[in-house]
């Protein structure tokens, strides 16, 4: 492609992949994963892993880690990390002197696995929007304005993994509405594979399955749709159910977790769980930082989305005394969440618009209904497990559903470059300015290298 036939968004689209991965480059110098959300916790699961791989897959129980009912793919990379550096290196206390090492190992994995994501999904737009190619800045300049994507990916978690196998979801999900559901052995193996690696990253990928049990009984799909998601499903059950079969015999319950629930109710959580007063409201736009939102569930979600409420990465509340800006960092996500209103309903509008329409696609419609299965699972897990804290009210967690908007949003939005160009350019330059204003929401604000030894 001749520099003289690169359009305006082409412009733009080579410019925020080329800063996606100073981002994800500049992350791994200057965050370690230690320092992330229960790093201690989940680095407990990582060193009993790595003592029985590669003889054996032994998963810790609830005496070796708080962590010990996530799924274990999120921690294989680093696991096998642990045991190379163990042959490699001298050391008097290797599970201590190692950590820094599995660390970066995972966060270049996980980076690699963040940009693979990207690619699918674009692959996958291409298909829907019957675009030449993969070329689409209306998706990737949404994507990219998330901020809770840079902190996800340079921690040890089981996320990054979901929104990998969610691309890929989506993908075939696309691929077999363009054939019509047709039964194909191979197809649906790779589909039970895709089903069996979410529902190994993490529970919250489960709510990525409830809306096709719906679509089936709500739409009355025929029998060969019936037939290809039975198949799949049952594929993807025999790779993963072991783990929950596991979980079960051990603490009663396919679903333990390290908090007991009293049950839902909605008289677990305060009043201000739901409805923010004015004083509440008021710090959303004024110091968007813990603990100033007092167990909200939305206004906390709404301010780690777009910066960094609990302070573990951009915002280092542990250690006020390392890292730049520390002091004036709540002033500066104040304006950040002020700005992203608009970012807020430019992906709100073009949801509507995409879904107004395209409801007749089945992908749409999947989409759609796994953006409020993923919001109200979450909000019941808020409500099952109160924490008067409100730590379990991360963006992290619930960040398949923010991918699923970006991705539904942005087909209308793509759309609207052919139907107006002059708004198309006008939306996509605001979208520029406020990726550059907030840039300092997707870097780690922690000196070079600097690390904490638990």
């Amino acid at each position: 492609m001749k520099l003289n036939n690169l359009s305006y968004s082409n412009l733009i689209f080579a410019g925020i992949s080329l800063s996606t991965v100073f981002i994800l480059i500049y992350n791994i110098f200057y965050f370690n994963p230690i320092l992330g959300y229960d790093a201690e916790s989940h680095y407990d699961y990582i060193n009993h892993l790595s003592r029985y791989l590669p003889r054996d897959l032994n998963l810790p129980t609830h005496n070796e880690t708080r962590e010990f009912f996530n799924p274990p793919i999120g921690y294989i990379v680093p696991s096998i990390a642990q045991v190379f550096c163990r042959n490699l290196i001298q050391s008097s206390n290797f599970l201590r002197d190692c950590q820094p090492y599995f660390g970066n190992v995972t966060q270049i994995f996980q980076s690699i696995m963040y940009i693979a994501t990207i690619i699918i999904n674009l692959n996958t737009l291409k298909l829907f929007n019957n675009s030449k190619n993969i070329v689409n800045v209306s998706y990737l300049i949404l994507v990219s304005l998330l901020a809770v994507n840079y902190r996800t990916i340079s921690m040890v978690r089981g996320e990054p993994y979901i929104l990998f196998f969610l691309s890929l979801f989506l993908f075939i999900i696309n691929k077999h509405e363009e054939e019509k559901f047709e039964f194909n052995y191979k197809s649906i193996f790779v589909t039970g594979l895709i089903i069996g690696g979410i529902a190994l990253s993490r529970q919250w990928g489960f709510l990525l399955f409830l809306p096709l049990i719906i679509l089936f009984f709500s739409k009355q799909l025929n029998i060969k749709y019936f037939k290809l998601w039975s198949f799949s499903a049952l594929i993807g059950a025999a790779l993963s159910s072991w783990f929950y079969i596991n979980l079960f015999i051990k603490y009663g319950t396919f679903t333990p977790f390290n908090m007991k629930s009293p049950g839902f109710s909605f008289s677990n959580q305060r009043l201000s769980f739901y409805f923010p007063n004015y004083e509440q409201l008021t710090y959303l736009f004024y110091k968007p930082i813990r603990p100033h939102l007092d167990n909200q569930f939305f206004s906390i979600l709404y301010s780690d989305l777009w910066g960094d409420y609990w302070g573990y990465f951009t915002f280092t509340s542990r250690f006020l005394d390392e890292g730049r800006n520390q002091l004036i960092i709540g002033d500066y996500f104040a304006r950040v969440n002020i700005i992203s209103i608009i970012t807020t309903l430019i992906i709100i509008v073009f949801c509507y618009l995409t879904y107004k329409n395209y409801k007749s696609r089945f992908l749409i419609q999947y989409i759609n209904l796994a953006i409020i299965s993923s919001l109200l699972g979450y909000f019941i897990f808020a409500i099952s497990y109160p924490d008067w804290s409100g730590d379990s009210i991360k963006a992290t967690y619930i960040i398949q559903m923010f991918h699923l908007a970006v991705f539904l949003s942005s087909i209308y939005f793509h759309k609207l470059e052919k139907i107006n160009k002059k708004i198309y350019n006008g939306i996509l330059s605001i979208l520029v300015l406020i990726y550059i204003h907030n840039f300092q929401t997707y870097l780690s604000h922690f000196p070079l290298n600097f690390y904490y030894y638990p």
